[in-house]
């Protein structure tokens, strides 16, 4: 009988924890004023309880490293078009960050000049020769992010956006040096030497 009294004792010692966690549970988390989805709001400026996401703000489910947007491929092969719209604000926004990062030694024109070039005694190809103006724009893309010969990996200086930006600009670099002049508007033809 003292078994049993013994196993009894045991299994009200075991409830005793159980006992004082629910004790300690209380819906004051569950009841506190909150505000739900969509719900107008007067402690924010803009009346909305809800809050934009944080700039660069990623949704789960959509970031797939395998894109174009980072990789410069598509299916394998280099990605013949810009994976974003091509404007006027991201032609000037490579252009920046092509002074910035290309141009020491690519030269401002691309013609392979720049003053890294010059002073360091190195071969920089220009950006103008038959084989690199046919190639698609996501080789760009690849030679930045990953680097080439002597050039090094702008990969971590420069966001993937960036990166795109500065491929969209050495574009419009070799079609202002490319551009036959038949092409052109009448006044803008008037202007050539």
């Amino acid at each position: 009988m003292s078994g049993f009294s013994l196993k009894t004792s045991l299994t009200r010692i075991a409830w005793v924890p159980l006992c004082l966690l629910l004790a300690a549970c209380h819906t004051d988390m569950y009841d506190q004023p909150r505000y739900t989805a969509n719900q107008p709001s007067d402690f924010f400026e803009d009346g909305r309880a809800m809050r934009p996401p944080p700039a660069n703000t990623v949704a789960m489910g959509t970031f797939d490293p395998n894109s174009a947007m980072f990789t410069g491929r598509l299916d394998g092969d280099l990605t013949v078009e810009l994976p974003m719209e091509l404007t006027a604000e991201l032609l000037a926004h490579g252009e920046t960050r092509y002074n910035a990062f290309c141009a020491p030694c690519h030269g401002l024109t691309g013609e392979g000049n720049g003053i890294a070039a010059y002073r360091g005694g190195m071969v920089v190809p220009s950006l103008h020769n038959d084989r690199l103006r046919t190639v698609p724009v996501g080789y760009y893309f690849d030679v930045i992010t990953n680097g080439l010969n002597r050039m090094y990996s702008y990969a971590h200086r420069l966001p993937p956006e960036d990166r795109w930006a500065v491929a969209a600009y050495v574009r419009a670099l070799q079609l202002s040096q490319h551009t036959p002049a038949e092409t052109l508007p009448a006044e803008d033809r008037a202007q050539l030497p």
